[in-house]
């Protein structure tokens, strides 16, 4: 399948938090920023963030070329343009049907695209919870290295979960599309 990316709008919002089951989920996806009692309220928040004139976040939702249908989110966070960096983060391929299917890593690739082709950054990095496997194949599939780890960082109920730091640098983005 193939998508396409476009920006992140109040409409999408419904369907992106009918995504989201659960704390446990919505940790795995957003990190601790979230929560899901103000949710709504924290992704509007971010969409008029967006509209600044040099925004900090980028949100975009992954849509099917041929239907137009939604099937992902993924967002470019703490853009900084003095040192040419960002993070990816809050990628999520929304309905089961449509995960395992290679639509994760094409939401990668362009996000990189637009990462280091439209913002000419140097660096993108993205933290991935230690047992999210799928998620760690994908990454490694697009050319991201694994940096190291942040042990045990988040609590979730009676177990604490570690995060690895994976990052792609300009120069190694551009030998893998070159291919």
């Amino acid at each position: 399948m193939k998508i396409k990316l476009e920006k992140f709008s109040y409409e999408d919002i419904l369907e992106l938090t009918s995504w989201i089951p659960n704390k446990e989920f919505l940790l795995q996806w957003a990190g601790p920023s979230y929560t899901l009692d103000s949710l709504e309220n924290q992704l509007k928040h971010e969409i008029d963030m967006m509209s600044e004139v040099e925004p900090k976040y980028m949100m975009f939702s992954a849509k099917s070329v041929e239907e137009n249908e939604t099937v992902g989110h993924i967002q470019l966070l703490w853009i900084d343009k003095a040192n040419l960096s960002a993070r990816i983060g809050r990628v999520l391929v929304g309905k089961n049907e449509h995960r395992s299917r290679g639509i994760g890593l094409e939401m990668v690739n362009a996000a990189l695209d637009i990462a280091f082709n439209e913002l000419n950054l140097h660096r993108v990095d993205l933290g991935v919870f230690d047992f999210n496997l799928p998620a760690i194949a994908c990454y490694k599939k697009a050319g991201f290295i694994v940096e190291g780890s942040l042990r045990e960082c988040r609590k979730m109920n009676d177990e604490y979960w570690s995060l690895l730091n994976m990052s792609i640098l300009e120069n190694e983005y551009r030998n893998l599309i070159n291919y």
